[in-house]
């Protein structure tokens, strides 16, 4: 698709990564909240979830909009700590590794969920599948010197 190439081009600009941030998220909460948990902007690109974690520091919900790659019909996902190729880690992964109990919003349901921070030849498998799936990733990864943090959320009580 020529529209799924643009999109991938201009999300590994250094210019998306500095913007994005600041609009897409807000963008999402605002219509996410609009349409009763239903709709997500940034879904139309990608499948996303809104991600309720309790902050690491404070222990307030934190209520954060995530591309992610769905696995096993829809029971577990993988979240990806890219923060568009910017030098820090993402706040809500320090936020998961902190309490990895938290709920996703999916497809208008809201869903307990338990995190896993994913490394070794997990990751690495889980790595390659997510660039099959975004390749972006590589852009954002090749741009900075920690490594990419990836979790695997999976309902509760699976």
């Amino acid at each position: 698709m020529i529209g799924e190439r643009v999109v991938q081009r201009v999300s590994s600009t250094r210019g998306f990564a500095k913007v994005a941030p600041h609009v897409i998220p807000a963008l999402d909460r605002a219509v996410h909240r609009l349409t009763r948990g239903k709709v997500l902007l940034s879904a139309q690109m990608l499948p996303g979830v809104i991600l309720t974690s309790t902050g690491a520091r404070s222990g307030q919900p934190r209520r954060t909009p995530l591309a992610c790659m769905p696995q096993e019909a829809g029971r577990s996902w993988l979240l990806v700590g890219s923060n568009f190729g910017r030098t820090d880690h993402p706040a809500w992964t320090h936020n998961l590794l902190a309490h990895p109990d938290a709920e996703v919003s999916w497809k208008g349901a809201d869903i307990p969920v338990r995190a896993r921070l994913l490394q070794g030849e997990e990751r690495t498998a889980a790595w390659k599948e997510l660039l099959a799936f975004w390749p972006p990733y590589a852009t954002y990864q090749a741009r900075v010197e920690r490594e990419i943090r990836i979790f695997r959320i999976t309902r509760r009580g699976q």
